[in-house]
């Protein structure tokens, strides 16, 4: 037994053929881990950035409907709540007789469910994330127990518990167990985080909406 035969090639092929499929679910698990997690945090940063930006604007513009006009068609969370709340503004304004309270209503609940909306697709992959966390320690937890199990049977056929006999088993068990924490770990501290980008964004969106809302509401007062 020398160090080539302990490294992590090694120790893959010279698995048994469940604890093969344990570490390559588990490498895949990862893979998919960090691709959720790059694609996740370069999505989050831009869109907190351009929300900013957006919300910025916003508050300077004076003709809600011309920035309405030329902001639309951006695909960002604030956006879309902008727009539902110019759409239901429309719509419970285009009669004669303005019912304020069912507008200040309708308005309240049309861009509290566009907040949802956009939440609930920020929110989309974090799922993958939890799961992997939770799931892959006890994947590899699996490969680790059938390693030792064949490590047991190899010392019974061999009559033999010498460490030469004993360890190629143990090492593959244990390779298991550390290919199931190198997926689970990232994917715990990125869900946590991202969660938590989740939870700013939907703050910013609901203030944003609280904030629209009330400059619709004052134009209510004014209107007969």
């Amino acid at each position: 037994m020398d160090a080539a035969t302990m490294s992590p090639v090694a120790l893959f092929l010279q698995a048994d053929v469940v604890v093969k499929v344990v570490m390559a679910g588990l490498l895949i698990a990862s893979i998919w881990t960090w691709a959720i997690i790059v694609a996740s945090w370069r999505r989050f940063g831009r869109t907190r950035t351009e929300m900013a930006r957006f919300e910025r604007d916003f508050w300077k513009a004076e003709d809600i409907d011309a920035f309405h006009k030329e902001e639309s068609a951006r695909e960002l969370p604030s956006v879309r709540v902008f727009a539902a709340g110019v759409a239901e503004w429309r719509r419970s304004t285009a009669q004669g007789h303005i019912d304020k309270v069912g507008t200040r209503e309708r308005l309240a609940t049309t861009m509290g469910a566009a907040v949802a909306k956009e939440v609930d697709a920020l929110s989309d992959r974090l799922n993958i994330l939890a799961t992997v966390g939770s799931v892959a320690p006890f994947v590899g937890l699996f490969g680790t127990v059938w390693g030792i199990m064949r490590s047991f049977t190899g010392i019974a056929s061999a009559q033999n518990s010498s460490l030469a006999v004993v360890a190629p088993g143990i090492a593959e068990a244990l390779f298991a167990t550390a290919i199931g924490l190198f997926a689970a770990i990232p994917a715990v501290i990125a869900y946590n985080r991202f969660s938590h980008g989740v939870n700013r964004i939907e703050a910013s969106l609901n203030r944003f909406a609280d904030g629209f809302h009330a400059t619709l509401s004052r134009q209510l007062d004014g209107a007969r």
